[in-house]
């Protein structure tokens, strides 16, 4: 497994990360425990170090799954959470509501105090590797939220400090301090946006870039086929990303990435990870995993060296078979 350090701290972590929204249930059409526990402690065994989580995944439950899965191994994690998405208050912007009442993006002083001791409880543990504001706050100052950053980090409670779904003001305002070390965006072949924005600014400042949702909530996982359906409160179902228009371009690109993933028996959704991580600016790339079986395969993305001539037959491929795809 390739490892890259985060930012300018000196942990390093596996570039292959399991991200945990779809174990937390919500959104996802609910989460099946034992089946989340296998797929976590999958991914550790295949050398994936770096799991991310967040207290908005259903309320806390993806937290508390990680924990349980982490028991005993935590010194094989670099775990990584998140605040500003809170419930307990209605301070800060009314963001979204979930069944149980209205959520709110609030990175205040005390808020954040109160979240990571109840993330340090769910996931048992007594320091976080990789502390997130998850969401923006326009009613806090990011140099306030940063000064009370810095001293959870001073008190050893936090290791480093990422922001997520940021603009590129938010994130020229947080890199002014010098004390970030990672931002957390989403980037797939779907979803580039961030070439052009964040990723020159976060290259420029020595900030590492997680990609989330690599696999564009499964649609370039090489197994959403254009006869696949969702139920529930999946996301997916209303997705115009999952039209099926989409998922036969996508279907395409499958095809024309085979040969590649051929060569280096791997499977094309390993591929897509691998095509990724070597893009610039890109550190490391979350995947998302509900099964032992399928926290295997993202690991194996982490092992995959592309030619500079796989990455160019790839990079073609996107360009012919992905363009004007439904947003």
């Amino acid at each position: 497994m390739h490892t890259r350090c985060i930012g300018s701290s000196t942990i390093e972590a596996s570039v292959v990360g399991l991200g945990t929204w779809a174990i937390g249930g919500w959104m996802w059409g609910g989460t099946d425990e034992a089946d989340s526990v296998a797929a976590i402690r999958s991914s550790i065994d295949e050398g994936v170090s770096l799991i991310d989580t967040a207290p908005a995944y259903g309320q806390g439950l993806a937290e508390e799954i990680v924990g349980r899965a982490i028991k005993g191994r935590r010194d094989d994690v670099v775990l990584a959470t998140k605040c500003g998405v809170v419930w307990h208050t209605q301070q800060g912007d009314h963001f979204f509501d979930y069944e149980s009442g209205p959520a709110h993006r609030y990175l205040g002083r005390e808020s954040i105090a109160y979240e990571l001791e109840q993330s340090l409880r769910r996931l048992g543990t007594d320091h976080i590797d990789l502390y997130f504001t998850h969401w923006q706050d326009p009613t806090t100052p990011i140099e306030h939220t940063m000064e009370t950053l810095l001293a959870l980090k001073d008190q050893g409670k936090i290791l480093s400090i990422g922001a997520s779904n940021v603009s590129a003001d938010e994130l020229r305002t947080y890199a002014a301090t010098g004390a970030l070390d990672a931002i957390q965006e989403e980037y797939s072949m779907v979803a580039r946006d961030i070439e052009t924005t964040l990723l020159p600014i976060a290259t420029t400042h020595g900030i590492s870039t997680l990609s989330y949702s690599s696999l564009a909530l499964g649609l370039l996982a090489g197994t959403t086929g254009p006869e696949r359906t969702f139920s529930g409160d999946d996301q997916r179902q209303d997705n115009p990303r999952f039209s099926i228009a989409n998922r036969e371009k996508v279907a395409r690109l499958m095809e024309a990435i085979a040969p590649i993933a051929d060569a280096h028996d791997a499977t094309k959704a390993q591929v897509v990870i691998a095509w990724t991580l070597a893009q610039p600016g890109i550190t490391f790339a979350l995947c998302g995993a509900r099964t032992a079986a399928q926290a295997r395969e993202n690991a194996g993305a982490g092992r995959i060296e592309l030619s500079t001539d796989d990455e160019a037959a790839i990079s073609e491929a996107v360009a012919t078979n992905l363009t004007d795809l439904d947003a």
